[in-house]
């Protein structure tokens, strides 16, 4: 490979999040080329985003950092189209403009304006929406059929290994988590509840009360997982009445019993919002309480213990949607059927419908001290639940917890 095109391979990689993992080529070619680049950096830049407008040969481009930007493509520019998810430009096919379509991915090389609000493509490397699209939908079935969530127990960064405890309707289990080199790992900040925004991280990130969602394959006896991709966080859980609802604000005042001091929670578009049926509230309130009798989904088998967390069970996925699949082993169940996927065929609730006085368990972004943070879960209908679990310890346990929107596809990045 020549020195262009070795330096052009490395920056796409990297532009791109596709990590070429241990090679030193593309090490050593940065250490090299770093003098040139930050000589050439005011004359060439380069700009990584999503495509908003096509006119003939100019796109407007929707970066990922910084403001939209004006590009002209040169009638001379390279243009080739990748596949999702790959990693050097072996596969690529030729291109030309009319072949872009809006909501392509792109990364564009060449000269900028003074003040980078436009520039002229001496390259231009895209990922097809449709493309992107059915790679998204793939890596969300693989979520749902090969992903388990659960709360961190231990971190030994020296093994590779987190242990995580999966609890369910029937108890908790624990499983061992392996990571290797070739392991994506990834972390939410501290106020987002969307994957897309969960950004590179490493094992000394995480730490034990931490939510972890991993996927891979399950051992023969479930109790541990070689992981490909794992995503964490730490989130904040929220159980008791409904003080205040601020339709203008988007914002709900909860007296939480945990705490016994309100806290104000930012519902938004990206907020899961369920109710349970007052059946099935009454049988978990039942379970709390040690009192549900033979043959009723859940009854019998180890008992639940008590968690201060959300229960990481759902899947990256719109919506929510998915949970951890039969065949894969994962998630404790409860009659046969996984408890979050349970919840996620229960009746939405709209904003409107939350009123003073209404019971509810959430699951929120972290947030401050005077911030509940944004919710990413919330579950009316609680009340016989909380009146089972005063404490609101125990029912804290049943409170599903998601990803957030869009399945992971670290090619979009």
């Amino acid at each position: 490979m020549n020195k262009r095109k070795l330096i052009f391979v490395c920056g796409l990689a990297a532009a791109f999040g596709m990590a070429i993992t241990g090679s030193p080529t593309c090490a050593a070619s940065a250490a090299a080329e770093a003098p040139a680049q930050a000589a050439s950096q005011s004359a060439i830049a380069r700009k990584i985003g999503t495509i908003k407008s096509i006119n003939g040969n100019t796109l407007t481009l929707g970066a990922d950092s910084g403001p939209d930007v004006t590009v002209t493509v040169a009638p001379n520019a390279r243009m080739l189209r990748i596949a999702p998810g790959a990693k050097d430009l072996t596969n690529a096919t030729p291109l030309q403009v009319q072949d872009l379509q809006v909501g392509d991915r792109v990364r564009v090389r060449g000269p900028a304006s003074n003040d980078g609000n436009s520039m002229t493509a001496l390259e231009v490397v895209a990922m097809a929406l449709t493309d992107l699209e059915a790679k998204h939908r793939q890596e969300q079935q693989d979520w749902q059929k090969r992903g388990l969530g659960g709360l961190v127990s231990s971190v030994d960064p020296a093994a590779g290994t987190v242990t995580i405890s999966v609890t369910g309707l029937s108890g908790t289990k624990k499983i061992a988590v392996q990571t290797s080199k070739t392991t994506v790992i990834r972390r939410y900040p501290p106020d987002s509840i969307k994957f897309d925004d969960a950004k590179p991280s490493s094992l000394a990130d995480i730490h034990p009360g931490d939510q972890l969602r991993a996927r891979g394959d399950r051992s023969a006896d479930g109790s541990q997982m070689t992981a490909e991709e794992i995503v964490t966080g730490s989130f904040r859980n929220v159980a008791g009445l409904v003080n205040s609802v601020d339709a203008s604000a988007g914002t709900i005042s909860v007296q939480d019993l945990l705490t016994k001091k309100p806290v104000t929670v930012k519902i938004t578009a990206d907020s899961q919002m369920h109710k349970l049926p007052p059946e099935m509230a009454q049988r978990i309130a039942a379970r709390l309480k040690g009192g549900m009798p033979p043959g009723t989904p859940g009854a019998g088998g180890a008992t639940a213990r008590p968690s201060n967390s959300g229960n990481a069970e759902q899947a990256p996925g719109a919506n929510g949607a998915g949970a951890n699949g039969a065949a894969a082993g994962g998630g404790m169940r409860a009659g046969g059927a996984d408890f979050q996927q349970i919840l996620n065929r229960m009746p939405t609730v709209a904003f409107s419908d939350l009123h003073k006085g209404d019971a509810v368990l959430i699951v929120a972004t972290e947030g401050s001290a005077s911030s509940g943070g944004t919710a990413i879960t919330l579950l009316s209908g609680v009340e016989p639940i909380l009146q089972a679990a005063p404490s609101a310890s125990q029912a804290m346990m049943l409170t599903p917890w998601s990803l957030g929107g869009g399945a992971p596809s670290g090619d979009t990045q």
